[in-house]
């Protein structure tokens, strides 16, 4: 079978630390804190307090008011990206057959802000069903994919992948999958989530799997003080390519992706592998589907969500995967920036590596006060400022809910 080498020719981010790619990687290499207290809600009975919100987002800078009322947040910003990857990667009719462009395009919860706010007013109100025509299609995980694809004409594979905080990074190794084999020449992969509303706080909050911390330094990626993860919202998209595709259309390439593993931990439903087994499997199944030795590596973009069995089991992993190795790896969390996006972070953090890797400039991790005494200090977590350094191979790892491990290699394309 020919193989095919599959590139990432657009990019498109909407985070609480930048409004599109080049906010979101200037913000990210200079340390930027998004985390601030939730404007969303009344947070008074709530433990939790902090958030990594997007700022300064209009919808209907983007979007008509018809528009704005069928779709919930997540789907809002799953399409804003989008529109940002395909622009910049300079798709259109003349260079591209619509009808060979397919789109995986996932999030972890859907439309849950309005799900919520549905019932809600139901609850409140006299008791006569008067539910909105558009909440079913609202709530759907899958939804923003069927919006893009309508949007553009795209007619190839249409679909979401639900796994949890891997949810969008599995949709980018679907995508890889369907380019290198030679199914589809041009994919739309990526993710998002907006769940900062009270049952998606307050849930988290019940499973104390969220940081009670009430200041912008609670998410704590690595640190001995960390205490759960902060939430976060937004949405991440890349435009993969065939090769061959994008040099006959003269594209612009940012980077290669190489290489994907996935993996579960069958271990429990929320926590990690307590050796970190899964990670370790998904880790070196990239690399053996790369065709790389472990120390090639030269940047890890960690899963890194600030919790406290999160984090070691990954660096456990990593010391497994590696070796001696892990201590010349450069590593890095940026969900210390960003919070945590749940089924949206492996996309937004897919376009941190694959960047990482074009610029040779590894960003960091903030809010490390303290080392863990079960971390080895030796390793290199990046902690606040920015490394300028050679990256030709980098991974990307994203964990979910459920045992399910996600892994993608990138490297640079020469």
């Amino acid at each position: 079978m020919d193989v095919k080498r599959v590139v990432v020719t657009g990019i498109g981010a909407l985070t609480p630390i930048g409004n599109n790619v080049p906010q979101y990687w200037e913000s990210l290499c200079s340390g930027v804190n998004g985390a601030a207290t939730i404007t969303r809600f009344d947070i008074s009975k709530f433990k939790t307090n902090i958030a990594c919100e997007v700022k300064n987002f209009d919808p209907f800078n983007y979007f008509d008011k018809k528009e704005v009322k069928k779709l919930d947040l997540y789907a809002q910003y799953g399409i804003v990206a989008a529109d940002e990857a395909i622009t910049d990667a300079g798709i259109n009719k003349n260079n591209t057959n619509y009808d060979e462009v397919g789109v995986i395009f996932s999030s972890g919860i859907g439309g849950i802000t309005s799900f919520f706010e549905e019932v809600k007013s139901h609850c409140e109100g006299d008791g006569v069903p008067r539910f909105s025509p558009f909440i079913i299609p609202k709530l759907l995980p899958d939804i923003t994919a069927g919006h893009i694809s309508i949007k553009y004409g795209f007619r190839g594979p249409n679909f979401a992948i639900v796994s949890a905080c891997a949810s969008s990074a599995n949709s980018i190794i679907e995508g890889f999958h369907y380019i290198q084999y030679g199914k589809f020449p041009v994919m739309i992969v990526g993710g998002a989530e907006s769940a900062i509303c009270p049952i998606g706080i307050g849930s988290f909050e019940a499973m104390r799997a969220i940081s009670p911390r009430k200041d912008d330094t609670a998410s704590r990626p690595f640190d001995a003080e960390r205490d759960g993860f902060v939430m976060g919202e937004g949405a991440g998209c890349l435009v993969l390519e065939d090769l061959g595709h994008a040099t006959a259309r003269g594209a612009k390439i940012y980077g290669e992706i190489i290489g994907c593993g996935c993996s579960a931990d069958a271990y429990h439903i929320t926590a990690p592998h307590n050796e970190g087994y899964g990670a370790y499997l998904c880790m070196m199944r990239a690399l053996q589907d790369g065709g790389i030795k472990p120390n090639m590596i030269d940047h890890i973009n960690t899963h890194g969500t600030s919790t406290p069995s999160g984090d070691i089991s990954e660096v456990l992993a990593i010391m497994k995967t590696f070796g001696d190795h892990s201590y010349k790896i450069s590593i890095n969390a940026g969900k210390s920036m960003t919070g945590h996006l749940l089924g949206g972070a492996g996309a937004i953090e897919a376009i941190s590596t694959v960047l990482a890797v074009k610029n040779d400039v590894v960003p960091p991790t903030i809010n490390h006060f303290k080392d863990d005494d079960n971390i080895d200090p030796k390793l290199d977590f990046t902690f606040w400022k920015a490394k300028k350094r050679t990256v030709n191979y980098a991974l990307s790892n994203a964990f979910g809910f459920g045992g399910h491990d996600a892994s993608i290699l990138f490297k640079k394309f020469v």
